[in-house]
């Protein structure tokens, strides 16, 4: 075995003896993992370094703020409010999907006609 790995088993059953992990949060509750499989292998550890920092994607940002629109527009009771509420979905849903079509533009521009392709074969 590697000496760091001793060093490391030997802290961490020190650490469980003083009861220095007796009060962290979320104890005996299940953990909350997640569902990583559609990010490629090699940038799951950016993703996550990323998310942890509060970056989020262009893309979820935009969703994010469209759910929170149409969610004020359902509890929204004046008529010029609604308008401008609606000009704002209807500005970010354009925005979304230009940017969405800019994506799979870019990323693949035969993916369509490889998966049919494939199966069809």
């Amino acid at each position: 075995m590697d000496i760091a790995w001793l060093i490391a088993e030997d802290k961490i059953k020190t650490a469980i003896k003083n009861g220095d992990f007796n009060d962290l949060p979320g104890k005996g509750k299940p953990q909350k993992l997640e569902d990583l499989s559609s990010i490629p292998e090699e940038l799951r550890i950016a993703y996550k370094v990323l998310k942890n920092s509060g970056y989020l994607p262009l893309e979820t940002e935009l969703r994010k703020e469209l759910f929170t629109l149409k969610e004020l527009l359902e509890s929204c009771n004046d008529e010029e409010d609604n308008v401008q509420i609606k000009r704002k979905i209807s500005a970010k849903q354009l925005k979304y999907d230009q940017l969405m079509k800019e994506r799979l533009s870019t990323q693949a521009p035969n993916y369509h006609e490889k998966v049919k392709t494939k199966l069809t074969r």
